[in-house]
């Protein structure tokens, strides 16, 4: 009789533990592969390949062209896992409720992050926990042709956009978040905490700028063959442009001039609703694994937020990018771009002003 209870109870034992078992699965099976909504260039497959090799699946991506488009379909219902907002974009996702923190002991690349970016401000979400997880960053200034305008080689000044010399031979990038604070830094303003008065200034210089100006745009593609061909001899851009021009043999200087230069950053966020919780923090700590950074500043000319993967990167492609390896003290000495106050008013002025309204 106690055999038979002890074979019983074993029996129960096992078939709970088979039912728990298929139910996992099930439920492993049924949360399917997670969306990441992106740039294009971040959902190669080195930056989906740690999760890949966890979850035995490839995650959903989706491309978006610029923020604003982001925003826009994620307003109208759009439900992705994993999203890559920029530091000064992420704010205005996270007010409009699209978020949710993340815990950082999920991701085990958390601690090889720059500490400069991991206590970036706003980030917090409260002890252990972030609304962003920095990814990558680059830098906004002038990309120069040497032998064209070599008085800017030798002194290198952001006035050579204004300089009557070089008219109609300069571009400028198309964002606002780009070409604003840049312009307002010229002219000793602080964009990002401007006065009325200090914006009808900004304006003006805007207006300016456009005056001299061959194009604007920020097609990396389009700036790149502009300086190459000659057509234009600077133009604010990227360090990607200076980087593809540099690989070529081409006569470039990218402008760090006194004050610094403007340095993005751009991040991973998780919708508040998750399609499945544990594999979106999977696929932001892939996106941040050491193939993904090592990827990142090999094959695309962007800078890895993963510091450590940074170490077994060879000189070269440091020296391609002008970038020292001392990256730490590189970022506290420039500035970093943040979210612009009155932006859609800010979008609507410099819209008309490039239509010369």
């Amino acid at each position: 009789m106690a055999m038979k209870r002890v074979l019983s109870v074993a029996a129960l034992v096992a078939a709970v533990g088979l039912f728990a078992g298929v139910a996992a699965e099930r439920a492993y099976a049924g949360s399917g592969p997670p969306t990441l909504f992106q740039w294009e260039d971040y959902m190669d497959p080195p930056f989906l390949a740690q999760y890949e090799q966890k979850y035995h699946e490839t995650p959903k991506v989706a491309i978006y062209a610029d923020e604003d488009e982001a925003y826009a379909k994620m307003r109208a219902g759009y439900h992705p896992d994993v999203m890559g907002p920029c530091y000064y974009e992420f704010p205005r996702w996270k007010e409009a409720g699209l978020l949710q923190p993340i815990d950082t002991s999920k991701l085990t690349n958390w601690k090889k992050i720059s500490p400069t970016l991991r206590s970036l401000p706003g980030i917090s979400a409260g002890p252990g926990k972030v609304w962003f997880v920095p990814h990558y960053w680059g830098n906004t200034s002038i990309t120069v042709r040497t032998d064209l305008a070599p008085e800017y080689a030798k002194k290198p000044s952001w006035n050579i956009l204004f300089d009557p010399k070089y008219k109609g031979r300069v571009s400028v990038l198309d964002g606002v978040d780009d070409t604003v604070p840049f312009i307002a830094h010229m002219i000793g303003i602080d964009a990002y905490h401007m006065t009325p008065a200090q914006w009808d200034k900004v304006k003006a210089k805007l207006r300016e700028l456009i005056q001299n100006v061959r194009f604007v745009s920020s097609d990396d593609t389009q700036l790149a063959q502009g300086l190459a061909s000659g057509e234009i001899v600077a133009a604010m851009s990227w360090r990607v442009t200076y980087a593809t021009l540099h690989k070529e043999g081409k006569p470039v200087a990218y402008m760090n001039p006194p004050g610094g230069m403007f340095t993005y950053v751009c991040g991973l966020v998780m919708h508040k609703n998750p399609s499945d919780e544990a594999k979106a923090l999977a696929l932001i700590d892939s996106s941040i694994s050491d193939t993904a950074a090592t990827y990142t500043i090999e094959h695309i000319g962007d800078e890895p937020s993963n510091e450590e993967a940074l170490a077994k990167v060879p000189n070269s492609v440091f020296e391609n990018l002008g970038v020292p390896r001392d990256v730490e003290t590189f970022l506290k000495s420039g500035l970093f771009q943040k979210r612009l106050k009155n932006k859609p008013e800010i979008i609507n002025a410099w819209t008309e002003i490039k239509a010369g309204l």
